[in-house]
């Protein structure tokens, strides 16, 4: 039997150093290793591998075709878009995927966003470096107005592993939650249609896929119904939110603040309209609310256990119409 192959084609988007892939290593007798690939590289990096981890570089049809050996593609990540599905299907080969790795991590950065946002944290922050404390003639700034997140409505867009888990640290926090109707889904219980739960809620969270159905869910419109003075946290996709709309919100008042974890296009090369400068009461991370150390360990660990599974003819985390097991 030929021996197995494996080729990590993105390792530096999971790992800068800091991570144990000894069993990751371990799992296979050979492995090539690459920080990244450029589209120009992909089909020759996978030509004679067996298995193939990616997180983001793209298998379409005609690299997975190139690949004569290929039999898994293991996604490292949940969503697997960067995959040609149909295709990997009728070459026989297999597609895993990673889920719920990063709740914790995800639930923490959209509570950091929260309360930096309505604590205006930076704001105060940056008035003492400015020696605005060290000018005032108390011993306190009330410069920027503080408010608590008890007794506030949180709306939650996407309640699934994530939505629920941001809902119950929500309600630790004296919350009161409110789920939005799935977008283009069938009315359900204790689920309140998104024009109606606009208007009522202090803090939208955003946590549902980028699909058709979801593309600029949250635009000009949306946010004209939202309270004057609420929040938008978005870690879930960037193109679930019109960003040219949510400055021009921001920049007008019509909402209180937006915290960002996700553009449309990343890394934002051709700039965007929420990296343009003056926007008040904006906070854009990197998309790194899923990246705690933490959760990139399980990651690895997962992926390892996803392999260890193909090897042993088992099925786990398959995608779609799994091929043959070899």
């Amino acid at each position: 039997m030929r021996e197995q192959k494996g080729v990590f084609l993105d390792l530096e988007t999971v790992d800068c150093g800091d991570l144990n892939l000894a069993a990751l290593k371990q799992v296979l007798p050979q492995w090539q290793w690459h920080a990244a690939t450029r589209t120009n590289e992909t089909a020759e990096r996978i030509r004679d591998a067996t298995i193939v981890v990616s997180n983001k570089v793209v298998l379409d049809r005609e690299s997975l075709r190139q690949a004569r050996q290929l039999r898994l593609i293991c996604v490292a990540a949940t969503g697997t878009n960067n995959v040609d599905l149909q295709a990997a299907h009728e070459l026989d080969i297999s597609v895993t995927n990673v889920a719920g790795y990063a709740t914790p991590s995800v639930v923490q950065h959209v509570f950091s966003l929260m309360l930096t946002l309505i604590t205006r944290l930076a704001d105060y922050s940056q008035a003492v470096a400015n020696g605005a404390w060290q000018r005032s003639r108390q011993f306190c700034l009330l410069d920027f107005p503080i408010q608590e997140l008890a007794g506030k409505r949180l709306g939650i867009v996407g309640y699934g592993e994530l939505g629920r888990a941001v809902a119950e640290v929500a309600k630790a926090f004296g919350m009161q939650v409110l789920v939005a109707q799935r977008p283009g889904g069938s009315s359900q219980p204790n689920r309140i249609p998104l024009e109606a739960l606009l208007p009522q809620v202090d803090l939208l969270s955003l946590h549902c896929p980028l699909a058709e159905n979801t593309k600029n869910l949250i635009g000009q419109r949306e946010l004209g119904l939202m309270k004057k003075g609420a929040l938008l946290i978005n870690t879930a996709r960037g193109g679930i939110v019109d960003e040219a709309a949510l400055a021009a919100a921001l920049r007008s008042g019509k909402i209180g603040g937006a915290g960002v974890d996700v553009l449309v296009q990343e890394p934002p090369t051709k700039g965007n309209p929420l990296l343009e400068p003056g926007i008040p009461n904006l906070i854009v991370t990197p998309h790194i609310a899923w990246a705690s150390r933490e959760a990139r360990q399980r990651l690895v660990d997962e992926l390892t256990a996803n392999i260890q599974a193909f090897l042993r003819a088992e099925e786990r985390n398959r995608i779609g119409m799994p091929g043959r097991f070899k």
